[in-house]
């Protein structure tokens, strides 16, 4: 009966694991694939970097491209529209400003009376108006030639401050330039809304005539009188006129032929040693020493 009990205690004790070859096989096939799968895509990711900068680097350059082409087509409209708006400013603001630098005006205003103011219409009777509206040819056809106001005044070079001050008889002032033509500026004309010709006559004739008003007189030609000056306004408007559209246009044509133009690009990257170039460099000489010896006396001359 005891061995019966040692037989059955054996029996029921349970057994321990056993690790089957076919379990390390797979084991090991399952790390050698995931580290090929690794290696895979690392070599993966290596080969697409330098395609993904490659293709940022063509990027870059297409919108440096667009970015030049733009830039160019904006200089070279600016550049001809530079060129359009000095020619349109040689008459109407350049050639009034130096004609009025030319009749020397004084800055002072003196004292002027219109004596007599004459409004015609016909070919014949304008020949010549106190005032214009416009510059040009046909638009001086049609304000000068039909209709015009024609003002005469007498001025006398007392300021006309110390008149307002100390007001005199006209009757006993001695004029200095008597019965001239009064002009609204030193072209005698200009354009709306600045200029109104209508509005011109009503300020100073019709019945104003005999009242003091200030004026300014040239001093190269005593005879020319207007009713608008400023020294300051017109050499503003002379340096703005000749230096914008001068500016602009060249730079606009120095930037164009600094990246289209192949002679200004190698003028621009050449070098300082123009004449030295011919002749070899100090480390050229020594690495040719090195090199050959023998070369040494005819490189010695340099």
């Amino acid at each position: 009966m005891k061995k019966s009990s040692t037989a059955t205690t054996t029996m029921s004790l349970p057994t321990s694991p056993t690790i089957s070859a076919h379990t390390i096989t797979g084991s090991k096939i399952s790390l050698s694939s995931t580290k090929t799968a690794t290696s895979g895509r690392s070599s993966r990711s290596s080969m697409q970097s330098p395609q993904k900068k490659k293709k940022s680097d063509l990027e870059l350059e297409t919108i440096l491209e667009k970015a030049k082409f733009y830039t160019s087509l904006c200089l070279g409209t600016t550049a001809i529209l530079s060129v359009f708006a000095f020619l349109f400013l040689i008459p109407f603001v350049v050639d009034p400003a130096i004609s009025t630098i030319i009749a020397d005006y004084d800055p002072v205003p003196v004292t002027c009376v219109v004596i007599d103011h004459v409004y015609a219409e016909g070919i014949r009777n304008c020949s010549w108006s106190s005032c214009r509206e416009g510059c040009t040819s046909s638009l001086t056809k049609l304000h000068s030639t039909y209709r015009c106001h024609q003002l005469y005044v007498n001025y006398t070079r007392i300021p006309y401050s110390e008149w307002e001050k100390n007001p005199q008889e006209l009757d006993k002032v001695q004029w200095d330039v008597s019965y001239t033509k009064f002009l609204i500026n030193s072209e005698g004309c200009g354009y709306p809304p600045t200029t109104n010709c209508s509005v011109f006559a009503r300020q100073y004739g019709y019945s104003h005539i005999g009242e003091p008003f200030p004026c300014y007189y040239s001093r190269a030609y005593p005879e020319v009188v207007i009713g608008r000056y400023s020294w300051e306004n017109n050499l503003y408007h002379l340096v703005l006129s000749l230096i914008i559209p001068n500016v602009l246009f060249a730079i606009s044509i120095g930037v164009l032929s600094y990246w289209y133009c192949p002679c200004c690009d190698k003028a621009c990257n050449k070098s300082s040693r123009v004449y030295a170039e011919k002749f070899p460099s100090k480390e050229e000489i020594v690495n040719c020493m090195n090199c050959k010896p023998e070369k040494t006396l005819s490189l010695s001359n340099f």
